[in-house]
């Protein structure tokens, strides 16, 4: 009689192992092994890719190229995050915090896309019919064309699927549905795991579009194992305070385009709706104060002026705070040192606050610049005009070095009626925003 063979799995990110475990060594979580039966251990073994001998290695120079069609969700933010607009036959995860507006957005696209004769079917395991139907009305999204199906099994899912022919579906969410042929619980791994593999065969090969939300963890990641992320075609966050006005949708990958560009969307009345003159939204030229200065970064293809705002003050205990909100606490650290060696100015007895506003997180150096000068300003509690942007990376020598897409970067600029710009390298097309260029840190103190 053969050896039955134990296998735990970690509920918080999929690793299996043939022993129990109290700590995961992946995730580092604590207690999250359970033993797998029989039946779930032969699943598991199911969605692992098999290999086939009947397979064989074409030449690339011999595949034809494959066309990506698309349709229009009807929201401009959501066809710019996605490439272009929605694929047929795609598998779409989109996160974000709870209340931030996922649902709302998805609710509304499927009943723009269902008001142009497309069957849309919104799948709820969350909410009943009765509550998406009042959030729909608040969203002006009911027509014939959108069915709800309040269901959390997989296989109910499925019989609808054979009734009516759809062409874009909405999960709501991921760690709600469960099927009945694996005994654990909604929102394990294994379920999770069958489940999207379920979904993404139903969208490969019926050509519809699907759509699935899915749960974050405190972290900000998405719950779930991580072969979650792996086997979507696409992955978008939802960033921002559910408290704010403004949400800003962040594609992570995309298998269909770019993925780099972002959506910024306004949070109304009726919903969550593509923001006009996103431009204007980031900083407010009307008040000049100390601690503010403007820069232009690039999120993808959109240069978008932000205002950085810094706070020094004194500290009064030994050890000085350095607190950044939407920047990278070890660059602002680094920024600091170089401005007390290279242009000398004491703030080891200061505590320094950054803040980007608009809830706008940047993952670029072109702000170096000017974070420096709004700590500058801030502790010669001296205002810097709102008609002067800076751009610039600054190196640990004190160079400051030159930024990608600076003519974009000051046509954006001067969209916006700036006048003047600090920058590491005079741009090449003409412009009319007066340059001054600033290749090291101390000529900072020169401008001042």
């Amino acid at each position: 009689m053969a050896k039955k063979k134990n296998l735990f799995e970690c509920q918080h990110c999929g690793l299996t192992t043939p022993k129990w475990m109290g700590k995961c060594t992946n995730c580092g979580a604590w207690d999250s092994f359970i033993e797998l039966s029989e039946h779930q251990q032969e699943v598991i073994k199911q969605t692992k890719f098999n290999t086939s001998s009947s397979a064989k290695a074409v030449s690339i120079n011999d595949i034809k190229e494959e066309e990506v069609f698309r349709f229009s969700s009807k929201d401009s933010e959501l066809d710019t995050v996605l490439g272009g607009g929605i694929v047929p036959g795609s598998l779409t995860l989109i996160g974000g915090s709870p209340g931030v507006g996922k649902s709302t957005l998805l609710l509304k696209v499927g009943g723009e896309i269902a008001s142009g004769g497309k069957n849309v079917l919104y799948v709820t395991g969350e909410e009943s019919s009765g509550q998406i139907k009042l959030r729909a009305n608040r969203l002006k999204a009911n027509h014939d064309a959108l069915y709800l199906l309040s269901e959390i099994r997989l296989e109910q899912v499925l019989v609808e699927l054979e009734h009516r022919k759809y062409d874009f579906i909405i999960i709501d969410s991921i760690q709600t549905m469960y099927s009945q042929n694996i005994t654990s619980a909604p929102g394990s791994v294994t379920q999770v795991r069958q489940i999207t593999f379920e979904l993404m065969r139903i969208a490969k090969e019926r050509g519809i579009a699907i759509f699935i939300i899915g749960h974050i963890t405190k972290e900000g990641s998405i719950a779930g194992p991580r072969v979650l992320e792996h086997m979507v075609d696409t992955v978008l966050y939802f960033e921002g305070d559910s408290s704010q006005e403004l949400r800003i949708l962040r594609g992570f990958k995309n298998r269909f385009g770019p993925t780099s560009e972002i959506g910024v969307f306004e949070m109304r009345n009726d919903g969550l709706v593509s923001a006009t003159d996103v431009a204007s939204r980031f900083f407010n030229r009307n008040s000049q104060q100390a601690g503010s200065a403007l820069t232009v970064v690039m999120e993808g293809s959109r240069p978008i002026i932000l205002e950085v705002q810094a706070l020094v003050s004194e500290s009064h205990t030994p050890n000085s705070k350095r607190q950044a909100t939407g920047f990278d606490n070890n660059r602002l650290n680094m920024l600091l040192a170089l401005l007390e060696r290279k242009l000398e100015i004491p703030l080891s007895g200061y505590d320094v606050f950054i803040n980007i506003t608009g809830g706008i997180k940047i993952t670029e150096t072109s702000a170096d610049l000017a974070i420096l000068a709004a700590i500058i300003s801030s502790f010669r509690d001296r205002a810097i005009s709102k008609e002067t942007v800076f751009i610039g990376e600054v190196s640990l020598v004190g160079d400051v070095r030159e930024v990608y897409g600076m003519d974009v970067r000051l046509k954006e600029a001067k969209m916006q009626k700036i006048t003047k710009a600090l920058v590491s390298k005079k741009p090449l097309e003409k412009t009319t925003i007066k340059t001054f260029i600033v290749d090291e840190v101390t000529k900072l103190l020169e401008w001042y």
